[in-house]
C-alpha cells in the first residue's frame, strides 16, 4: 500500500507544475501578460529557486519530480512573462501608467 501512495505522490508531484501549461499558452494567444503581477511571479520564482537545493540532495523521489518539473516549467512561464512584458510597444499593465 506504501508503494501506491508514493506512485500516487510521484504522479501529482510531477503533474501538478503541468498546469503552468495553460498559463503560458494563455498568454501566448492574447500576446500580453499585463494582468500577470510581476511581485507574484518573482515571489513563486524565488521561492522555487530558493526550494531547489533541497530536491537536488533529496532521496524522496517524489520531491525530486516535483522539485524538477517545478522549477523547469515555472522558470519557463518567467520567460515568456518577461518576453511579453520587455517587447517595444507592450502597453503598460492596469494601474501602472509608467510601464
Amino acid at each position: 500500500m506504501e508503494d501506491f501512495w508514493k506512485l500516487l505522490g510521484l504522479v501529482a508531484g510531477a503533474g501538478m507544475p503541468l498546469f503552468n501549461i495553460p498559463l503560458m499558452v494563455r498568454i501566448f494567444r492574447r500576446k500580453s501578460c499585463a494582468d500577470i503581477s510581476l511581485t507574484w511571479l518573482f515571489g513563486v520564482w524565488g521561492c522555487i529557486v530558493l526550494m531547489f537545493p533541497s530536491t537536488l540532495v533529496s532521496d524522496d523521489i517524489v520531491l525530486r519530480a516535483f522539485g524538477w518539473s517545478n522549477i523547469v516549467l515555472f522558470s519557463c512561464v518567467v520567460m515568456v512573462v518577461m518576453y511579453f512584458r520587455c517587447r517595444p510597444g507592450t502597453p503598460p499593465a492596469p494601474g501602472n501608467p509608467g510601464r
